[in-house]
């Protein structure tokens, strides 16, 4: 009870907060894009002005979420891992500036300057000139320490600190280093250094732990084939938890973030000296806004970089520090006005979306009292832009099909093992008088397409085309696979 009314005592000392027109904002987005739950909480200083669920936690049940509901709070984790890099800077046992190998000696990159010259600090703001690679580490079999050595057979797409190009492996890398300084895990340095002061005691690092939660919300996503809303399976993070792994409520979050909007205190504790929260929620790589999807989503804002951990930019005049999270079945944004000291945390149980970038914005105008813009149809009209994108790429690919050919060898030609450094073996094999590769954990039928080129018959693992090479002689000599060349081995 005691609680209730210091948040009521909250809501009403704090003229900005209207809860009926907040009601109103999360409603109408929830509605619109069908999202089963979401959790909202604002944070004034130290003070949490406004908590509170929509919805339900799964599809088919009454149970409401509440400002207790565990999700996957997906990518907003990385933050987590710069806070803990912190911790050990502060400690002098780690400066951000180090090399990587002074710390990690097996890490290695494959272009020779950025292998030389690569530093902490570099592997946490996205700009090493390493592009995703996410298949090494989605539903993949290796563990945490193999896909950080196999991202350094990866050829870079980009010059080293060129670009910022969003890297997983690398925060995975960087959490790694973490527990090997602290002489333990990164998972254990976060709960003893980070959650314990902050009383975070409603968070986990794994699927296992959040589904047997009293209050914790499910997965979904959109059936492409039905267009409903459906119940899906939670996905596995532990061999890549720096990068994503953390399933976390609002109400644990509104503590981290009022230790961020109060240089890393948080009532009475420190957990980051206010020089280091600082460093982390300063510009270290320029994400460029040409890109139209950045820039339709990003209504008047100039300027974009990529802080350590968090994404930096102007808002409305004032500076904006935020993160987004995204997993299957889930989406999270965590958002801080440090000059207006306020924090938005927004949790939702629909993949696929921005949803929480949408409320994020449409809150922090409400907040700020200043005239609103219209976020939900920009957000619903770029959902449209995106899905047409993705329509018109298939029905290109489809129209570039040469009708009438047929590959140059017999099935039995094609099947065997085929390597990549990276990558490791990839298997063909022929089944029902056709194709099927095996890779990874996958297993997908491959359809022939035309020539020698073959459709994969899994989104997940390639929109492009699965294409097998001759030799001179004519024989199967290698192929190109999730845009990486493969060799077969004899």
């Amino acid at each position: 009870m005691g609680y209730f009314l210091l948040l009521l005592t909250a809501l009403c000392a704090n003229a900005a907060v209207k809860p009926d027109r907040i009601d109103a904002i999360v409603e109408s987005v929830r509605q619109a894009f069908a999202v089963p739950g979401i959790a909202v909480a604002i944070v004034d200083g130290e003070t949490v002005v406004f908590q509170k669920g929509y919805g339900v936690k799964r599809l088919g049940s009454p149970e409401p979420v509440t400002s207790n509901t565990r999700f996957a709070i997906g990518s907003t984790t990385k933050a987590f891992t710069t806070a803990s890099m912190g911790i050990l800077v502060d400690e002098g046992k780690m400066s951000w500036d180090d090399p990587v190998r002074k710390h990690l000696a097996f890490f290695q990159l494959s272009d020779a300057l950025a292998d030389h010259a690569v530093t902490m600090r570099d592997i946490v703001s996205h700009r090493t000139g390493l592009s995703r690679h996410d298949l090494l580490w989605y539903n993949s079999p290796w563990s945490s320490e193999e896909i950080i050595r196999r991202i350094g057979f990866v050829s870079l797409t980009k010059p080293f600190r060129s670009t910022y190009q969003y890297q997983n492996i690398m925060f995975l890398t960087a959490g790694y280093t973490v527990g090997r300084i602290a002489g333990s895990s990164w998972e254990s340095f976060v709960r003893t250094r980070i959650w314990e002061p902050l009383g975070m005691n409603n968070s986990d690092f794994s699927v296992k732990d959040a589904q047997t939660a009293p209050d914790v919300a499910s997965p979904h996503d959109r059936n492409e084939k039905t267009e409903k809303v459906e119940t899906v399976p939670w996905r596995n993070l532990d061999r890549i938890a720096p990068a994503g792994a953390i399933n976390s409520s609002t109400a644990d979050l509104s503590r981290w973030v009022a230790m961020q909007l109060n240089g890393g205190e948080y009532r009475g504790k420190r957990v980051l000296k206010a020089d280091t929260i600082r460093e982390m929620h300063a510009p270290q790589m320029a994400i460029r806004l040409d890109d139209p999807n950045s820039r339709a989503i990003n209504n008047g804002t100039q300027m974009m970089a990529y802080g350590l951990g968090w994404v930096v930019q102007d808002y409305r005049g004032l500076k904006m520090v935020s993160h987004g999270g995204a997993i299957d079945g889930f989406r999270a944004q965590v958002t801080l006005l440090p000059e207006k000291k306020l924090g938005i945390v927004v949790l939702a149980n629909l993949g696929n979306n921005n949803v929480p970038e949408c409320l994020r914005s449409a809150l922090a105008d409400e907040l700020l009292g200043v005239e609103p813009f219209e976020w939900l149809k920009l957000y619903q009209d770029q959902q449209s832009k995106i899905a047409g994108a993705a329509k018109d790429r298939r029905e290109k690919q489809a129209q570039s099909r040469r009708a009438g050919t047929k590959p140059s060898r017999e099935w039995a030609a094609y099947a065997g093992s085929y390597e990549n450094p990276a990558y490791g073996v990839a298997s063909i094999s022929v089944r029902n008088d056709g194709l099927e590769a095996a890779w990874s954990n996958w297993l997908t039928r491959l359809d022939h397409f035309h020539f020698d080129a073959f459709q994969v018959d899994n989104k997940r693992l390639a929109e492009s085309l699965l294409e097998f090479r001759l030799d001179a002689k004519g024989d199967i000599a290698g192929m190109r696979f999730l845009d990486q060349e493969w060799t077969k081995k004899k």
